[in-house]
């Protein structure tokens, strides 16, 4: 993958990325190397050499002169990054993109590259001998920044040459980079001003970030705000007496932050790490509030003890094993710092929230309990709106800013004003002003003059309270997106074309339609079903095109809703069931053979039908973080809303390659019987879920606008309704003997129950087209029909019905 992107100043006009250097290969350097390769380029990841032989190399006679011994850090590193998890790389043939050396004998390589990115311990006088050595080898004009964590970039560069200068900058990504969105870039003091503007929109173009411009202030912005949170967090847990556990239920995604929690975050990132910032942050003179940095106790106790989280085996939880072999969570008692067994929790105030759907209309209930739960969300809400405020316009001049870089670097839904809007600013204000403090005074300037929320949507668009100006101002960049949630506004019901309970329809302009799934999980059900076939109808009569996408950070859509389906089978209504399967078929085909062309924008969990509905699309557009599968087998049954069918015929097409057919038969069969799925897009495509044609956005925020465009692209190049197929190749009786000796071969050797056999043999039966005597072509219809057959024949089985209950009960089907 080349990158070009066209630049204002003639220094970077059309500057290109197509190698990229990374110094360091810890766990971000790594990482960040990883990244890049995954976006298409050539990597160069370089680290120290070691300075002794370990016992292994001197049994093999080795040298601190051979290769092996001189690349060991690096080499060491790469592997256990290539099996890390979750994953690093979209897929694992991408590790050959990366080449490894060291610094003494692969620093002159970097005159070659376009990038250099220093990630490198967190020391400043190491950092800069480093650059000084870079400084021999680097080519001028060549892009040099740092991945540092909180090191002034003008610390940083100091001694550099007027080249170096210019081109040097901070870009810290967050960990792991893969997965997190957050790129803050963070200028010096002399950062050329069209370095800056290239990085921030390489980095959301290409690496798929939300790219933040941040002041060079210690911590920049998320680590500023995140590690305040977090340490003031745990020292009001410790204040109110609240266990572990009960924190981490109170700080995950009841209040949409990930479910690891406080305190288990803080295990998985490694409390020395945030320590070590911690203990910078500690220092800021200009920080009013800079001693909620000083570690708490239960912070001190743990460093003491060296109990760092995951890297040490123990933090503030403990894996352990009991009496019989099985895992058992262990949890610190933060008053003896002892282990006990983790312990459930219930607090009136989020029993209260259960009902409650919508985050942003949680937070004033959550804030109003009469619980121990209440008044800890008082007081850390409280203390983190104040804080926020009075870091404008010391870290950021626009609250929009601390809000992204919040979000997207530690996974928060919302960010501290977007939750500050969901209470109302006034009520935000008085929340502070009980536990005795104040916001900064612009906040009572802004209300003075009438102005009653952070945030507001008009015609559209997104806007933000502006300091300066003392008015709204548009979010910059948003105009390059389509965000369902500022088409509808405030009013769900805004802008909406045709809805109903499961779908509503947006006008996206230029004559297109979309259809957002509205259902828990974006599972499909009656309503949903209904929606996507009036989306069609109506586009068809007034629109382009379609597209079938949502905003959704859970699932583009987790299937089709069992429930329905379970109760149908429980009662015995099975021509009920026939008749909801051939429903769904019927409006999974209308995707492929409108009169207009669709396209799917898939994302996160695509899962059974949501699958089916990409499967059948005139192109994919999909976020690069989508994992998708037929997963219908793990719940006792087969795809039946097409999705067997469509695979077959995929196999049908893949033949022409003079590959044997069995064997591409085989693979696709293989990952419907094992319920696969993938671990990014580009695994999708290798799965054949995604075509060669099909596309992978990075920048998840883009991934609706680009769809639009896609489907624009096909109604303007003359857009034909497709016909049914009648030529696909099925293998009949040759298909099912080779499928049925390993079912056989699995079973004897109980690597399935005999449930799973039976399971196997109907999906073995479809996708090889029944029981024919020769390989031979057959139509879409007839695979359909076999599809329903085999579907509804397990629907009426006891194990599978036990398996759907289990996993509509407990959120995973049994084993049976």
């Amino acid at each position: 993958m080349e990158a070009t992107l066209e630049q204002p100043k003639t220094a970077l006009k059309n500057r290109s990325i197509r190698r990229v250097a990374v110094l360091g290969s810890g766990i971000m350097g790594s990482r960040i190397a990883a990244h890049f390769a995954n976006i298409g380029l050539e990597v160069l990841l370089l680290d120290i050499v070691p300075q002794q032989l370990t016992p292994a190399e001197e049994a093999k006679g080795l040298t601190l002169d051979k290769p092996a011994v001189r690349n060991r850090l690096v080499n060491d590193a790469w592997q256990n990054t290539l099996k890390a998890t979750p994953a690093a790389l979209y897929s694992s043939k991408f590790a050959e993109r990366v080449k490894l050396g060291n610094f003494d004998d692969n620093l002159k390589d970097i005159g070659t590259y376009d990038w250099i990115i220093e990630a490198i311990v967190e020391r400043l006088d190491i950092k800069r001998s480093l650059y000084e050595r870079v400084e021999q080898f680097r080519k001028e004009g060549t892009l040099i920044t740092s991945n540092t964590s909180g090191i002034p970039m003008h610390l940083l560069a100091e001694g550099r040459s007027d080249d170096f200068r210019r081109h040097f900058c901070g870009t810290h990504f967050f960990n792991p980079p893969r997965y997190l969105r957050l790129l803050e870039i963070i200028p010096g003091p002399d950062t050329d001003s069209a370095v800056i503007d290239f990085l921030m929109k390489y980095g959301d173009l290409y690496l798929g970030k939300t790219t933040v411009l941040c002041k060079d202030t210690p911590g920049f912005i998320a680590n500023r705000l995140g590690i305040q949170s977090l340490v003031q967090t745990i020292r009001v847990a410790e204040d109110l007496g609240l266990t572990v556990e009960e924190v981490d239920k109170l700080t995950g995604p009841v209040v949409g932050r990930p479910k690891s929690g406080t305190f288990r975050l803080s295990d998985v990132v490694g409390l020395d790490t945030t320590v070590n910032v911690a203990n910078n942050l500690v220092k800021m003179e200009h920080d009013e509030s800079r001693e909620s940095f000083q570690l708490t106790a239960s912070m001190q106790k743990l460093m003491e003890n060296k109990w760092l989280g995951d890297k040490t085996g123990q933090g503030y939880y403990k894996k352990t094993k009991d009496e019989n072999g099985q895992t058992v969570i262990l949890a610190l008692d933060l008053k003896t710092y002892e282990y006990k067994p983790s312990q459930k929790v219930k607090f009136a105030t989020l029993e209260s929230t259960k009902a409650i759907e919508n985050l942003r209309k949680r937070f004033p209930v959550l804030l109003a309990g009469q619980d121990k739960a209440g008044e800890f969300y008082r007081r850390t809400f409280a203390d983190g709106f104040r804080y926020a405020t009075n870091r404008i316009p010391e870290i950021s001049d626009e609250l929009y800013r601390i809000d992204a870089a919040i979000t997207t670097g530690f996974g928060w839904q919302l960010g501290l004003f977007e939750t500050w809007d969901a209470i109302g600013v006034r009520k935000g204000v008085e929340l502070i002003e009980s536990q005795g403090q104040k916001p900064a005074q612009w906040v009572y300037d802004m209300l003075d003059a009438g102005f009653e929320s952070f945030y507001k949507v008009e015609g559209g668009k997104r806007l933000y309270y502006d300091i300066q100006t003392k008015n709204y101002k548009p979010v910059p960049g948003a105009e390059e997106f389509i965000i369902l949630e500022n088409i509808r506004g405030d009013d769900p019901s805004n802008n909406v074309v045709w809805k109903n309970a499961g779908v509503h329809l947006y006008d996206l302009g230029d004559g297109i339609l979309n259809v957002e799934f509205r259902s828990k999980m974006n599972t499909f059900g009656l309503e949903v079903m209904k929606g996507i076939n009036k989306a069609i109808s109506i586009a068809e009569k007034d629109f382009r095109g379609l597209v079938i996408g949502n905003d959704s950070t859970e699932a583009f859509s987790a299937g089709a809703n069992l429930g329905t389906l379970f109760m149908l089978a429980v009662e015995q209504e099975f021509d009920e069931i026939n008749l909801m399967i051939a429903q769904f078929q019927q409006v999974i085909r209308r995707i492929r053979y409108s009169s207009i062309p669709v396209v799917v924008a898939p994302h996160t969990l695509t899962l059974g039908g949501g699958c089916e509905a990409v499967l059948h699309a005139d192109r994919v557009v999909a976020h690069a973080e989508t994992y998708m599968g037929l997963v219908e087998v793990g719940v006792g049954l087969i795809p039946a809303g097409g999705g067997t069918k469509e695979m077959a015929a995929r196999a049908s097409d893949l033949y022409q390659t003079g590959d044997p057919e069995l064997n591409i038969l085989q693979n696709i069969y293989m990952n419907i019987a094992t319920a696969k799925v993938s671990t990014s897009a580009q695994e999708a495509r290798d799965m054949n879920y995604l075509r060669a044609g099909d596309q992978i956005v990075l920048n998840r925020s883009r991934l609706l606008a680009e769809a639009k465009q896609a489907v624009i692209e096909l109604a303007d190049n003359g857009y034909v309704q497709p016909k049914p197929r009648t030529d696909i190749k099925v293998q009949g009786k040759t298909g099912i003997a080779l499928f049925k000796a390993g079912i056989t071969a699995m079973r004897m050797g109980r690597y399935i129950s005999e449930h799973d056999m039976k399971i196997a043999d109907k999906l073995a039966y479809v996708i090889c087209g029944g029981d024919l005597s020769a390989p031979q072509m057959v139509s879409e219809q007839y695979l359909l029909n076999l599809e329903r057959e085999a579907f509804l024949s397990l629907s009426g089985e006891k194990k599978t019905l036990e398996r759907i209950q289990s996993l509509l009960a407990g959120g995973k089907p049994v084993r049976n």
